[in-house]
Order: C-alpha cells, then structure tokens, then sequence
C-alpha cells in the first residue's frame, strides 16, 4: 500500500519527514558541489579516480590530414601510411592549466624557485643563481609570448629575430653603446659588439689568432668554453670557422643574454661557476674564453679557476681579456697580482699578452700536459687531488679546492673533422665505439633523413636527450644545425668521448627541469631513455619539461619499446601534439601551437 504524504502527517511520523528532507537536502548539495568550479591543481583527470584513465575515441571520428608543413600558428597532423597506429583512441584525458606567475612566459623551474632562493643563507658565491628544483616537479604549461612566430632560420637568425619571440629591451638599453644588441621594427638585431670588441667580434678573432697561431680555429681548437658570454656574438661568430663553442652565463640581471643566443640557434646554457662544479667532465675543452665575464678567479681561494683548470685539456689554453691585463689603476693592479700568483701555482703558463688598437688587451695561459710540474713546486698549494677520493661526476659536486691530475695517457685530439670518428683515448672499448658510430650513421640516413617526415631544413637546435658515445650528433654533422648532447647521470659516463670527439653535451637528471629557456629546441631525440628512467620519475614529468623546452612546430623523435612509445604517445595526444609511429620502433611528434585556456 502506497503511503502518502498525507497520511504521514496524520500519524504525526515528523521524525521520518525531517530525516527524508535532510538526506534530499544533502543530496542536493553534493551534487552541485561536484560540479562547481574549484581552484584547479596544475594537473588533474577529468575523471574521477587517481589515475589517468584510458578511453577509446568515437569511431566517427574524421580522417586524419596528411602531413603538411607548419603555417603560422596551425598545428601540423603527421600521418605514416606505413605505420601502424591502430591505437590512436586509447588517449588520457587530462586538463592542463597554464603557469600562472608574473614571469610564467620564461618560466625555468630549477633557477626560478624563489621560495627557496629566498631562504638562502648565503649568495656570496652565487648560490642564488645554481639550480634550487621544486618537489614535486610543476605540471603546468608554459604560455606563450604575445604575437609569438615560428623563429627567423638559420643562417639568417644569427643575426636577427623576432622581438616578439623574446620581447626583452634591457640589454637594448643597457648596452647599446656597446652594439650587443638593437632593436629595429620587429626585429631585434645582433651587430657583433660587445664590451671587449669595440671593433667587432670578427676583428677580436682575428687578433686572437694574430696572438697565438698555433691555435688552428676549426683545425686543432675545435670545442671552446665561452665564460658570460653575452648574447653569445663570439661562439655565433666561430661558427663558420668549424667551432662549437659551448656559451654560458647565469640567469642574471642580464636580461635574456642566454635566451637571446638560443633563439639566433647559437648552442648556449644557463650556467655559474658558484659553490659547484659545471656540468662537464675533466680535461674536456680546447679552450676557455673570458672576455669580462664577472668572474673572480681568485675568489674563495681560487676555486673558480681551479674548476677552469679541470675541465680544459691539458695543452689547452685560457683567454682572459679583463681591465686587470690592461689598467693600472689600484683595484685593478691588485686583481693581476693575485692572477699571477694563482695561475703560477697552478703551473699555468703565459703564451700571449697583448694590447689591441682599440685600447684592449688579452692574456693568453696554456695548461701544462703533465703533472710533473705540480710535483716540482716550492709549496705544495693548492695539492693536488687524491683521486681516490676525487669525485668522478660532476652533478651537485661542490667545487674543489684542489688541483685536478692529469691523466699519463694524455694526447690531444687528431684534428678536426678526423676527430669526429677517431677512437677517443678516453674509451675503453674499442668495439663498442665503432659500432655504435656505424649504427648511427646508417640509421640517421636510412631513417631519420627519409622516413620520419621530418623537416631537417627547419631544425636548427636539437637536443640528444641520452647521448650515449654522441653517434647521432656524428651522424647529423653536415647539417646545418648544432646537438646538445646530454649524458643522463644513471646512465654510463660517456661524456668525455663525445667531447674528444669535438662534440659538446652536459650531465643531466632528466627527473628534474632542465637549465634552459622555454621554447629553445626545435628537435628533441632520445634513444630507449624512458625505460630506466621511468622506475625513478614519471613519464609525464618529463613529457611537461620536454614540452618546455620544445618550439611550438618542433619535432619529438623517440625510439624506445612499443609498450614505452604507446605510453608516451597517450600524453603528448592529451598535450594536442600530433604523432606518427614507424615501425612499431620510433614515435614522432610534432608541438602544437595549442596552449590551455583556463
């Protein structure tokens, strides 16, 4: 029998009608509750669980576009009629928020953690400007610049880009007595000058090799270390001469210097020589080059140039164009007193010293090839390194305040571009070396060059995301584009082959964001990285840096296992990159121009 309201109130049952009004009441407000917009977190699923959830598309869904080149902002479709990519439904479903802070269009998570910056002790040595990484990782998507263009190509971006793509004017204003950089309509232009080439970069070469013949640009001084190095007019410079010059200098009041030299596809990191060591190995640069670039070599009991003194091969030379080599007033007499002393105990040698027409002047020291020279010091300071207790990496190593042996089976590298397949006296191994760089070389031509769809006229910057002995950078050496070779930490130490090699790379953890701009690399590769480094970090952590760093139009080549290449492929669907899949063997990606709306 059915009861009625009615009755229910005839029988005074009150306790049962407030219990029924509550739990509609509640059910009322659990409902509107879900659906009302809350404070989104920087990532999350649409769906209601805490893991993303795999859903097959809709089967009506319309045919993918074939393949064509980028047009302004549009987003490429890259299609494979050979691949098979019956799997495209199987997506996350994920919203993504955009960064939100004040500088979130440059956002470098790692350099910009500022509650940690801001807690610290002590910025005597520049810890303020080393890496201060976020837990956990951020998970937002970095904007885009207002007006934002696919970058003017290379050759022409060396000299001009679009200052809407780095639209920064301190340096413009800050040094425009000095013709680092100007700005003219739309471009900002890059004249060669800088503060110690009043007469142009050009000019300033020449006059270091007037100075030191021996130095063979592109010859015998292939790999060079630039210390501050501006907007990185010297390594653009020595481009056409063969050499690759690794630029570095913090991320400072020097507006953009960095993300100046990326965006004209000049190779360059964001770098300081602080309380640790550089990401580089041991003896691994022809030459480093200071041209007043703020350093004080003799600070903190000299740790800086004995850092200098590690990572430059033995024979091989520093360049110092400072005011301490060619003033005399007090400060800066003091400096180049305390520089004698300095570089002599350390067994440095000056080869060159000279003052150019336009008032400046340089030093040139040499390293010695063997250590028999600490051995014959009056004082043994600084010592020489217990290589026993000498740490072999040189990922969040503090500085040593000692100097580091070199090795008996020293010999410099054959010359350039023999060196390129030369068996490095560093390896080991010379089976796996050769094979790796013939794998390489017939791979990246019956592969890379043909059959992945990719542009390589359009790809000036790219980044080795696992380097291994640098064969892929070996194999794309006729191109016109440069490889930042990059040996992850838990992977083998290969680094100082590919340096010998006359090639440049860093150590990295890809379990943490990267010390580079946003939208610096126009092609990412890597090479069964995600295996060994998923059982550390998510997979989507380093999906969201990898989207950092990428241009938008740039391209993602990974080869890795199909279970790998299909989980990778999921996120890059819910980030709206377009894939391909070759072989069941490399997945290829293209960055859209899309950004979330929040």
């Amino acid at each position: 029998m059915a009861i009625s309201v009615q009755n229910l109130l005839k029988e005074r049952r009150y306790p049962f009608i407030a219990s029924l009004v509550l739990l509609l009441l509640f059910v009322a407000f659990f409902v509107l509750s879900t659906n009302t917009s809350q404070p989104p977190p920087l990532y999350h699923l649409r769906h209601p669980t805490s893991h993303p959830v795999i859903s097959k598309d809709n089967p009506s869904k319309a045919p993918t576009p074939p393949l064509r080149e980028i047009d302004g902002n549009k987003s490429d479709t890259l299609v494979d009629p050979d691949s098979d990519d019956s799997d495209t439904g199987n997506d996350l479903v994920i919203k993504w928020e955009v960064c939100r802070n004040p500088q979130a269009v440059d956002y470098i998570p790692c350099l910009d953690n500022w509650k940690v910056i801001k807690s610290l002790k002590s910025r005597r040595h520049m810890e303020h400007r080393e890496r201060h990484c976020p837990k956990p990782n951020p998970r937002c998507l970095i904007p885009l610049p207002d007006g934002y263009k696919v970058p003017v190509p290379w050759p022409k971006s060396r000299d001009m880009i679009w200052f809407d793509n780095v639209p920064h004017l301190k340096l413009v204003e800050y040094k425009k007595e000095q013709n680092w950089v100007k700005r003219s309509g739309e471009y900002l232009l890059f004249p060669g000058g800088g503060t110690q080439f009043k007469e142009g970069v050009t000019h300033y070469i020449q006059y270091i090799e007037k100075n030191l013949p021996k130095i063979g640009w592109g010859i015998r001084t292939r790999v060079i270390l630039d210390v501050g190095c501006g907007v990185a007019s010297f390594g653009g410079y020595l481009l056409e001469k063969n050499v690759i010059t690794m630029s570095f200098a913090p991320k400072d009041e020097h507006e953009a210097q960095i993300q100046f030299a990326l965006e004209r596809g000049i190779p360059a990191t964001l770098s300081v020589i602080g309380t640790q060591r550089l990401t580089f190995p041991d003896n691994a640069f022809d030459l480093i080059h200071c041209a007043r670039c703020r350093v004080h070599w003799d600070g903190d009991g000299g740790k800086p140039l004995l850092e200098l003194n590690r990572i430059l091969r033995p024979g091989g030379v520093f360049i110092w164009s400072a005011t301490p080599v060619y003033r005399d007033d007090e400060r800066d007499k003091k400096v180049w007193e305390s520089m004698v002393v300095l570089t002599e105990s350390i067994c440095w040698k000056v080869v060159a010293k000279s003052f150019d027409s336009s008032g400046i002047g340089l030093v040139i020291y040499e390293k010695p090839v063997s250590s028999s020279c600490y051995e014959s010091r009056k004082e043994n300071n600084p010592p020489v390194c217990d290589e026993n207790a000498h740490a072999k990496t040189s990922w969040y190593t503090p500085l040593d305040g000692c100097i580091s042996r070199i090795p008996t089976t020293n010999t410099w590298p054959t010359p350039w571009p023999q060196r390129l397949k030369t068996k490095p006296s560093t390896n080991p191994n010379a089976q796996d070396f050769d094979e790796d760089t013939r794998k390489w070389s017939e791979t990246v031509q019956n592969t890379y060059l043909q059959n992945l769809g990719v542009n390589w006229s359009s790809v000036r910057n790219v980044m080795d995301m696992n380097a291994g002995y640098g064969g892929f950078a070996a194999a794309l050496t006729d191109l016109p584009l440069w490889v930042m070779n990059v040996v992850p930490i838990n992977e083998p130490d290969t680094l100082p082959v590919i340096f010998d090699r006359g090639l440049i790379g860093v150590y990295h953890d890809w379990c943490e964001s990267l010390n580079t701009y946003p939208r610096t690399y126009d092609l990412l590769h890597s090479s069964f990285l995600f295996g060994n480094l998923t059982h550390r970090c998510e997979m989507l952590d380093v999906t969201v840096e990898m989207d950092r760093i990428l241009r938008p139009g740039g391209v993602v080549v990974v080869e890795d296992s199909v279970e790998m290449l299909k989980k990778l492929k999921q996120i890059l669907h819910a980030l709206h990159w377009s894939t391909r899949l070759h072989q069941q063997r490399f997945l290829v990606a293209r960055k859209s121009f899309w950004r979330p709306k929040n």
